[in-house]
């Protein structure tokens, strides 16, 4: 029995997480593991453009000269709604910068203003993207550094950023089909 072509062309749907230290090897490991999946793919960058900021630029362009040119690259904070208009296979890179942005937004580095409002407007963030992750229609990869393995940090919104850090990547795992540990560049499967 022969499959209609939209049944055998079309990648099936899976979510994969990929998680570990900097310069761990995450992104090398989603964009090879992106390239498996599809020539035509959606690179989505959180990270913005930092001015004046030599070694950013570096990186950056570092990131954009290994990418296929078949990718298109998106540079935005808005991954759930990326996420949920997606037609090819997606590589979000990567969720820390997308939580430093959303912090950033709600006021995450005020403690007033976190007790006041802004632990409820991330959650409500978490909760938009864990939803657009559950629903995506094409193969979604996410990077994601590992920040809770170190000593606990003195300042109270670095404590912050490391919690909400894990909560965010314990949802997005939760809601993945493939989670993967980066150590020295060697892709290790959790699940």
């Amino acid at each position: 029995m022969t499959l209609p072509i939209s049944q055998t062309s079309q990648p099936s749907v899976t979510r994969t997480l990929l998680l570990g230290g900097a310069r761990s090897g995450k992104s090398s490991e989603g964009e090879r593991r992106l390239t498996l999946l599809a020539d035509d793919a959606l690179y989505v960058a959180t990270g913005g453009r930092r001015d004046g900021d030599e070694d950013w630029a570096d990186r950056v362009r570092r990131h954009r000269e290994r990418r296929p040119s078949t990718w298109e690259t998106v540079e935005t904070t808005d991954v759930a709604a990326v996420l949920r208009a997606a037609t090819r296979p997606v590589l979000v890179d990567c969720l820390t910068l997308w939580l430093t942005a959303m912090m950033d937004d709600v006021g995450a580095w005020d403690d007033a203003l976190w007790r006041e409002r802004g632990r409820n407007e991330l959650a409500a963030r978490f909760d938009e993207l864990e939803d657009a992750w559950r629903g995506a229609r094409v193969p979604v990869l996410a990077v994601s550094n590992e920040v809770g393995l170190g000593i606990v940090p003195e300042a109270a919104g670095v404590r912050r950023f490391r919690d909400e850090q894990g909560r965010l990547n314990q949802r997005v795992a939760a809601a993945s089909d493939t989670v993967v540990l980066m150590v020295a560049g060697i892709a290790m499967t959790v699940r």
